[in-house]
């Protein structure tokens, strides 16, 4: 009798080993997937913030100048930006916890309410930065609205290259929150 205790005792051992490895392996992801989202709405916040272009034009003592703060879907996009890079910075204890503490069910559960709720702002402000740019490049000749990018060349390559940054961190947002998920349902 003691026997089987034994045996099925190591057997449960044996099953538990790789659900571990699993597990720290989804925390390391999640770590790493944060650290560099934080980087990623950073760095489009950042580009977004400074951009600003002056066109003199010659035949007229005029200079006109394109910034991000003249449009508010962009004002949006960088608030946007800096609050979801500022969460990424603020949960990445917490998601150093998960190496310590495997079991930590409440704090994934937090974090992946949290990371749905930064994940939606962050693409509001995106989709909304994205009309804007579409805009710029395109115009829209039922509005009047004449393309801006030609002479705006600089300020136009910035703030789609912002805007790649933070599509980025949406998806990597979002890899978080399925692995979160999964971590969970492994518990």
């Amino acid at each position: 009798m003691k026997a089987e205790a034994v045996e099925s005792g190591e057997a449960s051992t044996i099953i538990a080993a790789p659900k571990r490895g699993i597990n720290r392996g989804i925390s390391i992801a999640d770590l790493i997937l944060r650290g560099v989202a934080a980087i990623a709405t950073f760095a489009s916040a950042l580009t977004m913030g400074t951009t600003t272009e002056t066109l003199t034009i010659f035949t007229q003592p005029i200079m006109i100048r394109a910034k991000y703060n003249d449009l508010p879907s962009l004002t949006f996009f960088v608030i946007a930006n800096s609050i979801v890079c500022g969460y990424l910075v603020l949960s990445i204890p917490l998601s150093i916890s998960h190496f310590i503490r495997r079991e930590a069910r409440i704090t994934r559960i937090i974090l992946v309410i949290f990371d749905t709720a930064m994940v939606e702002l962050l693409t509001a402000g995106a989709s909304a930065a994205t009309v804007v740019v579409y805009l710029a490049h395109k115009g829209n000749a039922n509005a009047n609205w004449l393309a801006i990018c030609q002479q705006f060349n600089n300020f136009c390559e910035r703030i789609s290259g912002s805007l790649i940054g933070s599509f980025a961190s949406i998806i990597m947002i979002m890899l978080m929150i399925i692995s979160s998920a999964v971590a969970l349902s492994r518990h």
